[in-house]
């Protein structure tokens, strides 16, 4: 009868173990998105796309919200409110009526003039909060008051499905609004469109800035 001879596995089962732990806790985790907190007045929400791209390359969530957003896009020049202020293009505001309408290029004389009250047109405005609002007032009107009976849109999207279905209508719109079914009679102007953040940009935010100024 032969016998074998026992051996002592206990070393080679710790080698082996010890090796499992160590290349488990060197294994590289996959990195966890960073979250930006972020609010666009509806002026400017088309430019959110380039932000979400911005994100979505550097593996950025974004979370929208109106509540103190770290990083807020809107159109016009920043005022002595803001201190950190970030131009990130331009947009062109302009006076547009439906394809439809048989109103052509008005003079700003001509635009103060229906915005006054002075014509047979529907004029189409937006709230005095909005930015837009502001914009045109400044540049346009030049403190003239904008007649009792112009009809508010609360946003370009509104203001838009307004001027395609009523061709006697005229209102204000972004040039990123602008779609086939209306057509320009005046430019405003163009206008910066900003990113306000409401300290100074560190880490992650910085990173979207820069990538949305490029």
């Amino acid at each position: 009868m032969k016998f074998g001879i026992a051996r002592d596995r206990s070393p080679i089962v710790l080698f082996l173990l010890s090796f499992f732990i160590v290349a488990c806790g060197s294994a590289t985790l996959p990195a966890q998105p960073q979250t930006v907190t972020v609010y666009a007045a509806s002026s400017a929400e088309p430019w959110m796309n380039e932000l979400f791209a911005c994100a979505n390359e550097r593996n950025i969530t974004v979370y929208v919200t109106a509540d103190d957003p770290e990083i807020a896009i809107r159109i016009g020049e920043p005022d002595d409110a803001f201190e950190n202020v970030y131009q990130i293009g331009e947009e062109e505001l302009s006076v547009v009526v439906s394809r439809d309408s048989l109103m052509q290029a008005l003079s700003r004389e001509e635009v103060q003039a229906l915005f006054s009250g002075q014509g047979e047109v529907l004029v189409w405005v937006y709230p005095s909060e909005l930015d837009l609002s502001g914009l045109f007032d400044q540049v346009v009107m030049e403190g003239r008051s904008v007649t009792s009976f112009a009809r508010v849109a609360v946003s370009p999207n509104e203001m838009l499905e307004v001027l395609i279905s009523n061709p006697d209508a005229v209102g204000i719109l972004p040039s990123r609004w602008l779609t086939r079914d209306v057509r320009e009679v005046y430019s405003v102007g163009e206008f910066p469109v900003i990113a306000v953040t409401n300290e100074e940009p560190q880490g992650v935010v910085r990173d979207l800035l820069d990538c949305l100024q490029k």
